[in-house]
């Protein structure tokens, strides 16, 4: 795995004009990046990254916060066949951690509310937590375009949990009661074409969102932010930690297919908590 950061040193004028890329252990670190910088340049950059990663067997790459804002880099790496942590695998793995957050902040009783999730492609992951949504909560709802999939589930969670939960896709009533909607891999456009809940609060896990129906004053999630504890973090990097995502240095840590249990007992270990959650109007 490498990190890919800016150099804090004043940029000197020959810098910008030729910006210059090293290689201090794992870390790549760009002399003379600017937020002016043209796309000649940044192409330029681009392609002595992919030459310095060409060296190496890692196709891991955690990015800087200001890296990530040139979009003509990060486009040009991941065309490359780079794997960019961006922090939404784990913000699927601590969606029940999410929805906990709320559920404090909002003093909603999970016992008296209704959630839905909704989902096409169903990892281990939501799965396992589907089935402590329907512990939890008063009814939910599965919310698919793959009825016939999903219904095959809905009977083997029954046999093997006697828990009871909902598969539907009906646009008009499956969004009008959940108060709490975790949103897997649904698209803006497909959302959009749902009644919905006017004071609900949409989880976003893959795709921002923003609901464009008129009476939706509701809560729309679409990033977080965590704390972990600080002997966590690869000494190599724990000194510029400010220039990341702490979310996303955090998911760098994990191998993708570790085994739910496991993923928890990392995260306790790690003390991993949601610190904050980003709405489209705000912190929440």
């Amino acid at each position: 795995m490498f990190y890919i950061q800016e150099n804090d040193k004043p940029c000197k004028w020959l810098n910008k004009a030729f910006p210059k890329v090293e290689l201090k252990e794992n870390v790549i670190i760009i002399t003379g990046m600017c937020e002016e910088m043209k796309e000649k340049k940044s192409i330029k950059l681009a392609k002595k990254i992919d030459s310095i990663l060409k060296k190496s067997k890692s196709n891991k790459l955690v990015l800087s916060k200001k890296i990530q804002e040139n979009e003509v880099i990060k486009n040009m790496l991941y065309s490359y066949g780079y794997d960019i942590v961006n922090g939404k695998w784990l913000f699927e793995g601590l969606s029940s951690q999410v929805i906990d957050y709320i559920v404090a902040k909002k003093n909603i009783k999970k016992e008296e509310s209704y959630t839905s999730v909704l989902v096409n492609d169903l990892s281990d992951y939501t799965l396992q937590n589907i089935i402590l949504f329907a512990k939890e909560f008063k009814s939910l709802n599965i919310v698919t375009n793959h009825i016939e999939k999903f219904k095959k589930i809905e009977q083997k969670i029954l046999k093997e949990t006697g828990l009871i939960i909902t598969v539907t896709n009906n646009k008009k009533k499956s969004l009008i009661k959940p108060q709490i909607i975790l949103n897997i891999d649904f698209p803006n456009e497909l959302i959009n074409k749902y009644n919905i809940k006017e004071d609900a609060i949409i989880i976003n896990i893959c795709n921002n969102i923003k609901i464009k129906k008129k009476r939706f004053n509701g809560l729309v999630i679409n990033d977080y932010e965590i704390n972990v504890n600080d002997e966590v973090f690869d000494s190599s990097i724990f000194k510029s930690i400010d220039k990341y995502y702490i979310n996303q240095i955090y998911e760098a840590s994990f191998y993708k297919k570790i085994p739910y249990s496991d993923f928890y007992k990392k995260i306790k270990m790690d003390g991993c908590k949601i610190y904050r959650l980003y709405s489209i109007n705000g912190v929440f």
